[in-house]
């Protein structure tokens, strides 16, 4: 087995063989410490890497593999983190200058969870600053490229693990998501990215408060998002959003024949790049064969309806970020000090206003969805823009139309909107210029295992990437 399929390996795969004593946790941790190296000058995904100590924790677990004792769900896993959430005694930036010095005095929720089921983090992933974009630069860090199309951005904010996760240097990763910062890089680099019901997974104060926020689990394959999922989610007694009981979801599903599955290609409003509206449509009539009945709907959704949403977060994000402005203008990069500016220019009135825009767009979503099991549209309406695409100053179309150049190519922020829904992105096929492209598929409210259901029945019927040659970026 060469190092790449060792590096592509499923993460739940590789638990069975280290179980069966046919793959050692030290092997798979030094070929993706190889990989990263290799593919660090070109995709630029992490930031901090800890790769002594991850092999030094690799052998620990390589040994209690080979006596046979009892092991965790992640036990010897190399797991990308994002370069946001807290490690008591490491560094985290944020991908921000501010923070270049910033050293942890605790530890995350979730990134304990992680560590007590035995996951190695063996690196720290790539963010834009304070997480305020849909692509992934800073100044701290530089551009974290597509390992599909280096030319074109990873996605972000969560865009360092899918683009470590493209490029085979994560087995599994986490990401956050405000806006779409799980789904946008999860399309845009081919992987599988969950967005939980709020109130599902632990986050950190204050935006554990805010709803459009939601920490989850990136993967290659839907079975590894749930691996971690099931690890991440769970009540906490640091975070008073967090719900009980825990919920556990199943690693097998039952077929969706009989299914009824709503889509809009367009929720009303957004401009669709032809190859995204081709994929969809593909993926679609892959449920079709499933033996689901999928219907078009009209949801009423104007462009109002992500107005609203960017109102919402340039209010509390925004406003959240302003007070770094006084001291550190110079410092941040143009779309943060943008964000920032937006924050501090914010009433109070319109952030009321943005509540009464989601509760309209629900009660359009709720009730339509009393019909249906899932609902299905683009992740991204673009493939992906350029990997140093700055929206604060870059103008964007699609289609020959111009769009809102911030998240006008992202159809991920209503589902942020309705965020008791939860949202899962999985791969629909590449666009012509090679980039991938994704599906979101949306749940009714806390009915996480539907839109698992689904997603299995799909990538069974399509086939997982990645496992061979011909579905991995030519790196």
């Amino acid at each position: 087995m060469t190092d790449l399929d060792l590096c592509y390996m499923p993460a739940h795969e590789a638990l069975r063989r280290f179980k069966a004593k046919t793959l050692s946790p030290v092997e798979l941790m030094e070929a993706t410490i190889r990989r990263a190296e290799a593919t660090r000058g070109k995709v630029n995904a992490m930031t901090y890497t800890h790769f002594d100590e991850a092999m030094d924790l690799a052998r620990k677990a390589e040994a209690k593999y080979a006596r046979g004792a009892p092991t965790r769900a992640l036990e010897g896993l190399p797991i990308g983190i994002k370069d946001e959430s807290e490690i008591k005694g490491k560094p985290t930036s944020s991908g921000s200058l501010i923070l270049k010095d910033h050293v942890a005095d605790r530890t995350s929720t979730m990134n304990a969870r992680i560590m007590r089921a035995g996951g190695i983090i063996h690196a720290r992933t790539a963010t834009p600053e304070f997480s305020c974009a849909a692509t992934t630069w800073s100044r701290l860090w530089g551009v974290t490229r597509n390992p599909w199309s280096l030319d074109h951005t990873c996605g972000g904010s969560s865009g360092g693990a899918g683009a470590s996760l493209a490029s085979g240097t994560s087995s599994i990763a986490t990401g956050s998501d405000i806006g779409g910062s799980i789904r946008i890089p999860a399309a845009a680099c081919g992987v599988v990215g969950y967005k939980p019901p709020y109130g599902r997974n632990p986050d950190d104060a204050p935006f554990n408060l805010d709803f459009f926020c939601h920490t989850g689990p990136m993967a290659r394959t839907v079975t590894d998002a749930i691996l971690l999922q099931n690890v991440m989610a769970g009540p906490s007694p640091e975070d008073i959003s967090t719900l009980r009981p825990k919920l556990r979801l199943p690693q097998d599903y039952k077929p969706i024949r009989g299914w009824k599955i709503a889509f809009s290609m367009d929720l009303g409003f957004f401009e669709i790049d032809p190859d995204v509206r081709r994929n969809t449509l593909a993926a679609l009539d892959t449920f079709r064969d499933l033996g689901a009945e999928v219907v078009e709907v009209d949801l009423g959704w104007k462009w109002e309806s992500l107005r609203a949403g960017m109102t919402y977060l340039e209010h509390l994000f925004g406003g959240y970020l302003s007070a770094l402005l006084a001291d550190h203008a110079d410092e941040m990069t143009t779309y943060a000090r943008q964000f920032a500016e937006k924050g501090k220019k914010s009433r109070s009135l319109d952030f009321v206003s943005s509540l009464e825009v989601i509760n309209e767009m629900y009660l359009t979503f709720g009730p339509m969805m009393e019909k249906y099991q899932a609902f299905i549209c683009p992740t991204n309406a673009l493939p992906a823009v350029a990997a140093d695409f700055d929206h604060s100053k870059d103008k964007l179309t699609i289609d020959g139309k111009t769009v809102d150049p911030m998240l006008g190519w992202a159809m991920t922020t209503p589902f942020n909107m309705l965020s008791r829904c939860p949202v899962l992105s999985v791969p629909s096929g590449r666009a012509t210029n090679g980039v991938p492209t994704g599906i979101q598929i949306v749940g009714r409210s806390y009915r996480d295992a539907d839109v698992f259901r689904a997603a299995m029945a799909y990538e069974t019927a399509r086939g997982p990437w990645y496992l061979d040659k011909g579905n991995r970026p030519s790196l």
